[in-house]
């Protein structure tokens, strides 16, 4: 399957970054973009989690509840983003489409990558291991890794969102760095030109 943007890791980064790039569907530069995202969380720093505070979101909630209402608000409001479940990736290597994605399972090539998985210093995609260091904002002794970027971005059409870019393990700023990284690819689409996304009340 191609795409043209592949998110790795269905996390807050991930997601926010599906999300943002998935309501741009109506735009001239992103109408009929292909949209993926794989999903895989074995495991997930917002497992135990409970937000009291967070702007918009219900005091209570738990870390997998939210998950879950992600997943559900990304399919059920842009059912375009193909959500690619039970995969793993593997590797990410520079390819003539791009980059060639290898999981578990399958094979997929895309025009633009965006890597949203966690800090863990047991990352182990194949092909990005010489853009690791040690994270520059979390606790030494928590030995938790980034990859090295300038503003998400790792290399040409290789971004990185979320904590792994470098970004403290705080909710809405994992949020923020995947939204941050859709409107870069919404820019790249738009010959350069800066792009966002906002939805407005009809009036």
């Amino acid at each position: 399957m191609e795409f043209d943007v592949l998110i790795i890791g269905g996390g807050v980064a991930g997601m926010s970054c599906a999300l943002v790039l998935g309501s741009a569907q109506l735009k001239p530069y992103a109408q009929g973009k292909k949209i993926g995202i794989v999903m895989h969380q074995k495991a997930s720093a917002l497992d135990g989690a409970l937000f009291n505070n967070v702007l918009g979101i219900a005091p209570g909630t738990t870390g997998k509840e939210l998950l879950e209402m992600g997943r559900t608000q990304l399919s059920e409001t842009y059912p375009h983003v193909v959500q690619i479940e039970n995969e793993k990736v593997t590797s990410v290597k520079p390819s003539d489409a791009g980059f060639l994605i290898k999981t578990n399972k399958n094979s997929y090539s895309s025009s633009v990558v965006v890597i949203a998985v966690g800090p863990s210093n047991l990352f182990n995609i194949e092909g990005l291991f010489k853009y690791v260091e040690s994270h520059q904002n979390l606790p030494a002794k928590k030995e938790r890794i980034q990859l090295k970027n300038s503003d998400h971005l790792v290399d040409e059409n290789l971004y990185v969102a979320g904590v792994l870019a470098g970004w403290r393990s705080q909710y809405a700023t994992a949020a923020g760095s995947g939204a941050h990284v859709a409107t870069e690819i919404l820019t790249l689409w738009n010959d350069g030109q800066t792009s966002m996304v906002h939805d407005s009340e009809p009036k």
